[in-house]
């Protein structure tokens, strides 16, 4: 049996709030654990209110934070030993993040051609024309072309084409797993469901495994191989989505779903269509 792509067990995430002798310590994420199949590329969603833990978690995967306790591994690898500069480059050629915010994932003095160039340099060896025709290949698998960006500054663009350059600019390293953090909240509601449908498209068609991490059960509930929800740190409920969706178990489940989700299943669909 082959290892798992990702394999997140136990992990804790410790912050004290106060002075640090006196203050009081608290978990953002407690011992939440769950595994994505290396061979099986999916969607796998977090959902949760602010506050949840879920942007904690996302960092953590990322390795931007180290968790207090527990363990997370990238194809075997214990992301806690991840030190040297060439190992923490071959982890970010494999796994890439897409933020909430397009127009603070890109310097507003900066033409954004030029962080698709840098980025082809960096995770693709590639320069030159090579990396033209790489960030252009990236670019029409989102429904952009190199000649329609070139040369613009980020306010030049929509965010919803900022939204699809931050993924192109993921995929140009033909990543294993793309982290997304509420990548929908921040555009305009007729761009989500566009957004939300690349995601299904990168999946299917580029075999990237996407860890979804939203607050939006509609679009979870619309994309999503797998979910899991958390409330305080804590994943209180997981599996199929539309299994979890459908029929929670949790109170805290049930209430996300009356809050937000039609109990018709065919209004549900009407909405995101």
């Amino acid at each position: 049996m082959s290892e798992p792509l990702l394999d997140v067990r136990g992990v804790v995430r410790t912050y004290t709030r106060g002075s640090l002798l006196a203050g009081k310590h608290f978990r953002a994420v407690d011992r939440v654990s769950f595994s994505l199949d290396v061979d099986r590329p999916e969607i796998f969603t977090i959902v949760g209110e602010s506050g949840s833990g879920k942007t904690t978690l996302a960092r953590m995967i990322l390795a931007m934070t180290t968790p207090s306790e527990g363990s997370i591994r990238f194809r075997g690898t214990d992301l806690a030993e991840i030190h040297r500069r060439r190992d923490r480059l071959t982890f970010m050629h494999q796994v890439q993040p897409i933020f909430q915010n397009p127009f603070e994932a890109f310097n507003p003095l900066k033409r954004v051609d030029r962080y698709l160039m840098m980025t082809a340099r960096r995770f693709a060896g590639v320069r030159g024309r090579e990396a033209e025709s790489a960030a252009d290949q990236a670019l029409h698998g989102v429904g952009l072309s190199l000649a329609e960006v070139k040369g613009r500054f980020p306010h030049e663009l929509s965010g919803g084409q900022l939204q699809r350059i931050a993924v192109a600019r993921a995929l140009i390293s033909r990543p294993a797993l793309i982290v997304a953090d509420e990548p929908v909240s921040m555009v305009d509601a007729s761009l989500r469901i566009s957004i939300v449908n690349l995601f299904k498209v990168l999946r299917d068609a580029h075999k990237v495994s996407i860890i979804y991490i939203t607050h939006d059960l509609g679009t979870a509930y619309y994309i999503s191989d797998r979910i899991l929800i958390m409330n305080k740190g804590r994943a209180v409920e997981s599996g199929d989505a539309r299994t979890v969706l459908d029929n929670p178990q949790h109170p805290y489940s049930i209430l996300l779903k009356s809050a937000v989700l039609s109990p018709d299943p065919a209004a549900r669909e009407a909405t995101l269509a």
